[in-house]
């Protein structure tokens, strides 16, 4: 049971966080942004709220813990990756207005998203480790 509560919360920075922060004026509406660029982003959005709830299901009815944490790692990961590569495309976590949300320093996204798929690398582990069929480990 902690394992599908650990995933759960895990889920949500890319699921329901991301949505509800970038359905605004600084990303979806962002007037400077181009339309193509817009629709790209609510694709994205859609997309990573979509799989959220397709590993909600494979964790709560579907009893499949490793697979809805290793999607969620994809998700996770391809964050945390853009944001490691963003000097080679002129990428930045700063608005368009120059501000940057941080904690200690550290973009607030970001530290949130090494959080999440820490969690969710912990889950596939356990999941991993476990025998098959059995409900030890974190659950």
């Amino acid at each position: 049971m902690k394992e599908k509560i650990l995933l759960t919360i895990c889920l949500l920075p890319f699921g329901l966080l991301t949505p509800i922060l970038e359905i605004g004026p600084t990303h979806v509406f962002n007037p400077d942004w181009p339309g193509h660029a817009r629709l790209h982003e609510v694709w994205q959005l859609v997309t990573h709220s979509a799989l959220a709830l397709m590993c909600l299901y494979l964790t709560w009815c579907g009893d499949q813990s490793r697979l809805a944490s290793l999607i969620a790692l994809v998700v996770t990961g391809g964050f945390l990756a853009a944001y490691g590569l963003s000097v080679f495309y002129d990428g930045t976590m700063k608005h368009s207005d120059g501000r940057e949300v941080t904690i200690g320093g550290v973009n607030s996204a970001v530290a949130i998203m090494v959080v999440a798929a820490s969690g969710q690398a912990s889950v596939f582990v356990a999941a991993t480790r476990r025998p098959q069929g059995s409900n030890e480990g974190l659950e």
